[in-house]
């Protein structure tokens, strides 16, 4: 949710960029404030297949917007936000830079186009359905997103799903009270957690498992044994539904709802402000400093004109400091494109290790069975290999570029405090782009075909060996046993041949894939790494491309606040002291925008934006 006041602050910082003509700081200013009337926080609710997730969404909103049942699984994201009237939409984004399509539907039908039953497989290619609703819980930004059953990393919809963590700012892992946490969903989490800022666990269907205390306990367990440190919150859905149908405050507080919703609106929502109240309180002192450095220059000249010379030389040097960090030779720069470098040949690396490994064994199981009647379960196997393959060397890539920037921000800044612009790894996710493995044309080796075979092997035996027992005087039919061994050869012999052949074929299947998956998640990931690189280059060139302007408007001031008279001097005093009061005074309201921020979010802002002082 936008904080008006800072919003109202950083509309007030744009008018004395304008008042004083720095265009090149309002650019910066008008990003902010993008950020900032962006209401949505995005929560991604994720889990294996049949957990309670939609429905854990319908009873959070008091609605039945996500379709459930047992034979019911959900195949496309629903993203559930605040409107003023019940709508839906289905959002189908085209790839380019086209808007993306949308056909509003009745809300009542959405279950036709979000559900496996429905869409099977998403064969209407929709990117996502959105539902609006006049619900409190939503009104302040909090935007709710049910994603199809991950079924671990392993998995299409895992992988695709590991490609959107990084936009969202809090993750849902859901898991029913039916069993403790599987290898896959601690997989899962484990890597959520270092994608996502905030990461949660809500145990679900407490109401139809007595035991889930026990098995409460022993996700804690697993929990702590992995090393992650995420908030657990155990619910009933059917419960929460039913306490907000009859009004039942006891039946409420018994649904573990209360907790929850807590959790959203006071961790996930406030921290979202408080990010907003600092961020913007960090960019509006920047920009003061910057609008005041010329005038604090030329008021200390004229006040003190002996000081001109030793205060031009100390603001020539700082220039050329700032210069040097334009430069394409300057230390940031060469441990960015040095750092993009390694991380392409790093990345490349993982990923072609890791699908090496997966071919090796994809081989070594094809030489043990015969693909055609082992195809479908390797197929499965195959797939969630591959998509676990590629997902891990996204997490990690998303890992090492966030690194990176750390390193960059740090050669940049010198020991100064510096904002780093948030890298965002979402966009044209390389994670969910790894498609089925397709099988190979396999020759037909019927029973007729077998007769034929043998009846043609049996005919060359009975007529050699006939002409054979002719010439010792036995008769033609002695050598029909010869020919009945002879035709069962054959027919041995073609099966073998046919079995090396679709092993083969299995083989050149598995490794063309295996070289399409290297190809597109390779090249998405280099792809990824520019985008970070000019994210990086641009946003540090641009501040010390501010800086040297404000240097160099500084020492210009200095210079020319010698040659005035001295009426003119007591004139300009004044005035200088009243532009300064009126920019001290926006630094002061800036200063108390981030007062009130708590020390959790201060660190979140730390860890996002790369504030902070450098060792």
């Amino acid at each position: 949710m936008a904080v008006p006041a800072a919003v109202e602050l950083v509309d007030l910082a744009l008018k004395a960029t304008t008042a004083y003509d720095r265009p090149d700081l309002g650019g910066r200013l008008l990003q902010t404030r993008r950020r900032l009337v962006d209401p949505d926080v995005r929560v991604l609710i994720v889990g294996e297949f049949k957990q309670g997730k939609s429905q854990l969404v319908n009873a959070l909103v008091n609605a039945p917007v996500c379709p459930v049942d047992d034979d019911i699984a959900t195949a496309v994201p629903t993203v559930v936000k605040h409107a003023e009237t019940t709508t839906a939409a289905l959002v189908r984004e085209s790839g380019e830079d086209k808007p993306p399509e949308r056909m509003e539907v009745p809300a009542t039908r959405l279950s036709e186009y979000v559900s496996e039953a429905g869409n099977p497989g998403n064969k209407a290619m929709l990117s996502y359905a959105e539902v609006g609703l006049p619900r409190k819980l939503l009104a302040g930004g909090l935007v709710l997103v049910d994603t199809p059953g991950v079924g671990g990393l392993g998995s299409a919809h895992g992988a695709a799903t590991m490609s959107a963590l990084p936009s969202a700012d809090a993750v849902l892992l859901v898991s029913d009270a039916a069993q403790e946490y599987t290898g896959p969903e601690l997989e899962f989490l484990e890597a959520a957690m270092k994608l996502c800022p905030n990461v949660a666990c809500v145990l679900t269907k407490t109401d139809l498992y007595p035991h889930w205390r026990r098995i409460m306990e022993l996700d804690r367990g697993h929990l702590g044994n992995a090393g992650i440190n995420a908030e657990m919150f155990p619910v009933s859905s059917m419960l929460r539904l039913h306490a907000a149908k009859t009004q039942d405050a006891a039946l409420m507080d018994e649904s573990g709802f209360r907790q929850l919703v807590d959790f959203l609106l006071n961790k996930v929502v406030a921290q979202s402000d408080d990010l907003d109240r600092r961020s913007t309180s960090h960019d509006v002192l920047s920009v003061s400093e910057q609008l005041s450095a010329g005038m604090k220059a030329e008021l200390e000249v004229q006040q003190d004109p002996e000081r001109m010379e030793s205060l031009v030389g100390q603001l020539t040097r700082a220039k050329a400091h700032a210069d040097e960090l334009k430069q394409r030779s300057s230390r940031w720069q060469i441990t960015l494109n040095d750092g993009v470098a390694d991380l392409q040949s790093d990345i490349d690396y993982d990923l072609r290790d890791r699908l090496r490994t997966i071919t090796r064994e994809a081989e070594q199981l094809i030489d043990d069975a015969d693909p055609a009647e082992i195809w479908e379960q390797f197929a499965e196997w195959f797939h969630q290999q591959v998509s676990s393959a590629a997902s891990a060397n996204f997490v990690w890539a998303a890992e090492r570029a966030r690194w990176l920037a750390g390193q960059v921000a740090e050669h940049f800044a010198a020991g100064a405090d510096i904002a780093m612009p948030e890298l965002r790894f979402d966009d044209e996710g390389m994670a969910g782009k790894v498609n089925p493995l397709v099988q190979p044309e396999v020759e037909k080796f019927n029973t007729g075909q077998k007769l034929l075979t043998g009846l043609r092997g049996g005919y060359s035996g009975v007529l050699m060996f006939g002409m054979l027992g002719a010439l010792m005087g036995l008769p033609i039919f002695a050598g029909a046993p010869a020919g009945i061994a002879l035709g069962i050869k054959t027919v041995r012999d073609e099966s073998k041949r046919q079995l090396l052949k679709r092993r083969s074929d299995a083989k050149q299947a598995v490794r063309r894939h295996i070289d399409e998956v290297t190809f597109q998640v390779g090249k998405d990931s280099r792809d990824m790494l520019r985008r970070s690189q000019r994210q990086l280059r641009d946003h540090f060139s641009a501040i010390a491309e501010e800086m040297s302007t404000s240097l160099a408007a500084s020492v210009m001031a200095a210079q020319s606040a010698v040659k005035t008279t001295s009426s003119e001097r007591e004139r300009r005093i004044r005035d200088l002291k009243a532009e300064l009061e009126r920019i001290d005074g926006l630094a002061t309201r800036a200063r108390s925008l981030a007062k009130n921020v708590s020390a959790p979010a201060k660190a979140s802002v730390r860890a996002r934006t790369g504030t902070g002082t450098s060792s």
